[in-house]
């Protein structure tokens, strides 16, 4: 007898292989895929700068910024889909990151740095560790000036993130302070990192 299972078999796969070349040949396709996910539609959410949900409306810049966790995952600074700071760039440092400047244990360089601040200039500033142990009056008055409101609490291993400008006059509603509890803590002995997004009017950015 002719073995009937191998042609049934044989012929299950030709008309399947069949109708789905015709299928890509009616959506316009060679294999059918992509008219396929346009009609279905694609499931992956679409990206924008920094990885924002949202795009930025005119005169404004996307970023992101992202704290460390513990100490051993380092904090993240991203402007206009831009990696400014990273662990994989290597320029990160436990305390205080700031835009522009390599983070030092010294607060003097801190200072140094917020002074020579020009009018309208953005500053970004994610923590690492401990953002708290080598501040003074001095330096948290000068962040206070930036538009913080966080920066008299912000104390032993916090985790703080912020965006400011020099000669803002109000408050920055660009800021998140996560407090270190030991009841609540996600690591031991520090809180979860804390994640901060949005859109920056382009004018913060104007230099005198």
């Amino acid at each position: 007898d002719f073995p009937v299972g191998p042609v049934r078999i044989i012929v299950v796969l030709l008309t399947v292989g069949l109708t789905w070349i015709l299928a890509g040949i009616m959506l316009g396709s060679q294999n059918g895929f992509p008219r396929i996910q346009q009609l279905l539609g694609d499931p992956r959410p679409k990206r924008y700068k920094c990885g924002l949900h949202q795009p930025c409306p005119e005169k404004h810049f996307a970023f992101r910024l992202v704290t460390g966790a513990a100490n051993v995952i380092g904090p993240k600074i991203c402007l206009e889909d831009k990696m400014l700071m990273s662990s994989v760039i290597n320029n990160v440092g436990r305390g205080l990151n700031y835009l522009l400047v390599s983070v030092s244990a010294d607060v003097s360089d801190l200072l140094n740095f917020l002074r020579g601040i020009h009018e309208g200039t953005l500053v970004m500033v994610a923590s690492y560790d401990d953002p708290a142990t080598k501040l003074n009056d001095d330096a948290r008055k000068m962040l206070a000036d930036l538009g913080s409101s966080s920066i008299k609490e912000v104390a032993f291993r916090d985790t703080w993130v912020f965006v400011g400008a020099k000669g803002i006059q109000d408050k920055s509603p660009f800021e998140q302070l996560m407090k270190n509890n030991k009841n609540t803590n996600k690591y031991e002995g520090w809180p979860e990192a804390v994640e901060l997004e949005g859109c920056v009017p382009q004018r913060t950015l104007d230099a005198e």
